[in-house]
């Protein structure tokens, strides 16, 4: 540890360059059981988290409190919590390094959402831009969790007195908010939490583009065009086969559409280089042939995803591993917030 405390490595954030020791960061990150993940999730997330994990304390959450906002029937949420778990064991995530626990174990999660939300106007919440998707989405179910969602999810970092979040764009909202709570807090009543910063990869992050071109692959939608890590062999087949393409090139290297690019992308991800630089020089000469390119992908996609479905499938059918896994990283966690929530009891005055 006395060896990283050396490093240290800096990141912008609004006008100013902030520098922290590796050895103090904490990093935390959760994941909502819903939807099912995919190859986007593992590549512009999951496998980063393992590299964090070797350098930082790391806190991964899976998030079943934030489910119940939209997907208030219980009846599987223990089994989509229990598959998140085994799929991000199965990417490599180390409950020996880090904690990896669900929401609802940690009760102190709710005690400091509850003075956050003292914290929180009315204003700023329903001007948030998840708020207006979701409850546009679900006009019959706009709950008040769903409202104050970002609170929530303040208390999730900041429980743990959490420097870093890996975030992507449609959360950086959220945490410019979990800031805003954060420096209203320790105004109030005293200088308790840092403010969470958002951990940018770098070259590291991957956007992963869906099989037909419109977007990026999604937990819960556009499913025929997104490469589950829970798929079958045939089913990852099938998709990949069915993604856009067109008659090819008319004049030696043209530029490619985007939903060619894409489909290049996807094999930059998991083919060879020898196997890229063949269908790369075949496109610039105009004798690409899509199909096999398609068969190429498949195949290449079957190797690289069925490791993970199979090691994830083994991890799930074993309750009981599951079991002393989350007790194991909800006692992680619990500490955490324990010795965070005694300090905020003592700023607020709480302590009769």
């Amino acid at each position: 540890m006395a060896a990283k405390a050396a490093l240290y490595f800096t990141v912008k954030h609004n006008s100013y360059i902030c520098c922290m020791s590796k050895a103090n960061a904490i990093v935390m990150s959760g994941i909502r059981p819903t939807g099912f993940l995919h190859l986007g999730n593992y590549f512009g997330a999951m496998r980063n988290y393992v590299k964090l994990q070797d350098q930082y304390t790391c806190f991964f959450m899976v998030a079943d409190l934030h489910a119940l906002t939209t997907h208030p029937d219980t009846k599987e949420l223990k089994e989509n919590v229990h598959r998140v778990l085994a799929e991000n064991i199965a990417c490599g995530i180390d409950p020996d390094k880090a904690a990896l626990y669900c929401q609802s174990h940690v009760r102190e999660t709710s005690e400091l959402y509850l003075y956050l939300n003292m914290l929180a106007y009315l204003g700023e919440l329903e001007k948030t831009t998840t708020f207006k998707e979701k409850a546009r989405m679900q006009p019959d179910n706009i709950n008040a969790g769903l409202l104050t969602y970002p609170v929530l999810q303040t208390a999730d970092i900041i429980l743990h007195r959490a420097t870093w979040v890996p975030v992507g764009k449609d959360q950086e909202q959220h945490l410019e908010m979990a800031r805003n709570f954060v420096n209203r807090f320790n105004h109030r009543y005293g200088n308790v939490f840092p403010e969470p910063l958002a951990y940018n990869f770098g070259e590291d992050l991957v956007k992963v583009p869906s099989l037909d071109g419109t977007g990026k692959m999604s937990k819960s939608e556009n499913q025929l065009a997104t490469l589950y890590l829970a798929d079958t062999d045939e089913v990852i087949r099938k998709k990949v086969m069915k993604a856009k393409t067109d008659g090819g090139p008319t004049a030696p290297d043209s530029a490619k559409p985007d939903y060619i690019e894409n489909i290049f992308q996807l094999m930059r991800l998991v083919s060879t280089t020898e196997v890229i630089a063949h269908y790369e020089n075949a496109y610039n000469d105009c004798s690409i042939r899509y199909g096999d390119m398609k068969k190429q992908l498949a195949e290449d996609m079957v190797q690289f995803i069925s490791p993970i479905r199979e090691k994830a499938e083994s991890i799930r059918t074993n309750e009981s591993y599951l079991h002393d896994i989350m007790e194991k990283g909800a006692e992680k966690a619990r500490k955490s917030a324990s010795e965070t929530m005694n300090l905020v009891r003592e700023a607020m005055g709480l302590h009769y």
